[in-house]
């Protein structure tokens, strides 16, 4: 082994050496809220870091036991499936429209998407509850859903970067053929940027799933919950059971971590695969 290979490998090894590390700092917490679950409020207090002492499973079934935790697992599921969908859909229809047709319409357009996208939506939660209010859809899952819908701008930013590396002849080649605008975007474009949109579905996925703002303000009913509200919910201002809320807080992770581990391989080789020309 020369010189230059002992180099490489001994960066490898450092570079593996960074990563595992920073992976065990960051499953510190992870750890904690798991084995905080399955411990009494006593043994919690005074062993945080170490295994149970007695092994408690009494607080998962308390978490399930007045039925809310189902309610906001499936006003989650509604809001993040109708939300998600529409986000994608209207996303990739608007970047379509861009590609199709460069005018000074769709120039001035894509700046304006591009100036809205830079506000911070903490700045325009005021102005739309006084929307939603006068249309009658604060705490109401279509209300939180048409919130949702202002991620079509970043799906739209992610998926316009994809489709300009698409040959523009295909399209012209579907034209002259007869096909129809959406006829061209349903049956051309939508298979070619599939990779893009995985990986649009993923992001956007976890962020409405995960999201604790919007709820917060738009749904006051406990009908109407999400399941990050649900585990809000557990703590209360004079006393709260900690280890029910790990618990509760378990439960609610659980699907999250399925549906990425599922899916992030998609996340990577979506990105790279809009990054690269040909």
């Amino acid at each position: 082994m020369n010189e230059y290979q002992r180099n490489k490998t001994g960066r490898k090894i450092a570079r593996s050496v960074i990563v595992l590390v920073i992976a065990f700092i960051c499953a510190i917490p992870l750890y904690y809220v798991v084995i905080s679950s399955f411990k009494t409020t006593t043994d919690m207090a005074q062993h945080p870091l170490s295994l149970p002492t007695t092994w408690v499973f009494a607080n998962y079934a308390e978490a399930f036991a007045s039925g809310g935790i189902f309610r906001a697992f499936l006003n989650t599921l509604i809001v993040t499936v109708l939300g998600v969908t529409l986000q994608v859909f209207i996303g990739s229809l608007a970047a379509y429209g861009m590609i199709l047709r460069k005018n000074v319409f769709t120039i001035v357009v894509g700046m304006i998407l591009m100036i809205t996208f830079t506000i911070p939506a903490q700045a325009t939660l005021l102005p739309l509850y006084k929307l939603e209010g006068a249309l009658g859809l604060v705490n109401t899952l279509t209300g939180l859903v048409f919130m949702y819908l202002g991620g079509s701008v970043f799906c739209y930013f992610l998926i316009i970067g994809y489709m300009r590396q698409l040959p523009v002849e295909l399209f012209e080649a579907a034209r002259i053929d007869g096909a129809g605008p959406f006829r061209i975007y349903w049956s051309i474009c939508i298979p070619l940027i599939r990779p893009i949109l995985t990986t649009v579905i993923v992001f956007q996925t976890l962020a409405t799933w995960n999201d604790f703002l919007t709820p917060s303000v738009f749904i006051s009913s406990e009908e109407k919950r999400t399941v990050v509200l649900q585990v809000y919910n557990a703590v209360t201002a004079f006393s709260t059971n900690w280890p029910l809320f790990m618990a509760i807080a378990v439960v609610a992770l659980i699907p999250v971590v399925i549906f990425f581990l599922f899916c992030q391989r998609w996340i990577v080789s979506g990105l790279v695969a809009g990054a690269v020309k040909g």
